[in-house]
């Protein structure tokens, strides 16, 4: 494999990740979000009332990551945060009206942006793929348990 060949496939991949993560970030700001910030509301859209930690541990994400995301969403009125009432040292997350509202406006512009992604693609290429980035992400893990 030659390193110093940015045409190859490594390259192409960052150059996906690039771009993809543009056209996002440019469909997010229009909404006031940030890219990590839809996978948190979704989340909170099917299991609403989640700990911090439970979110953290659903989104790969570190908790301090995630407690960050949630300050930044709290002060916009997305989601609120409220003691457990069972349990003090919990805090439970849940979305907001305007967090509900969120979503439903996400729903809408997900199709959007799958389709600019994937519109040209057959259904088997789709699904091969799926299959080809788990399997890179399958191999990655494999890395980082050593």
């Amino acid at each position: 494999m030659d390193f110093c060949n940015f045409e190859g496939l490594y390259q192409s991949f960052i150059r996906v990740i690039k771009v993809h993560h543009q056209f996002l970030h440019i469909i997010l700001e229009k909404l006031e979000l940030y890219p990590g910030q839809p996978p948190l509301l979704f989340t909170l859209y099917k299991n609403d009332g989640l700990s911090q930690r439970e979110i953290a541990d659903k989104l790969h994400i570190k908790p301090a990551t995630i407690t960050v995301m949630l300050s930044r969403m709290e002060k916009t009125g997305l989601i609120i945060r409220k003691q457990d009432k069972e349990d003090q040292r919990i805090l439970r997350v849940y979305l907001t009206d305007k967090g509900k509202e969120m979503c439903e406006e996400l729903k809408k512009i997900m199709p959007v942006l799958n389709e600019q992604c994937f519109g040209n693609f057959t259904e088997e290429e789709k699904e091969t793929f799926k299959y080809l980035l788990e399997k890179m992400a399958d191999n990655i893990e494999k890395i980082n348990k050593r």
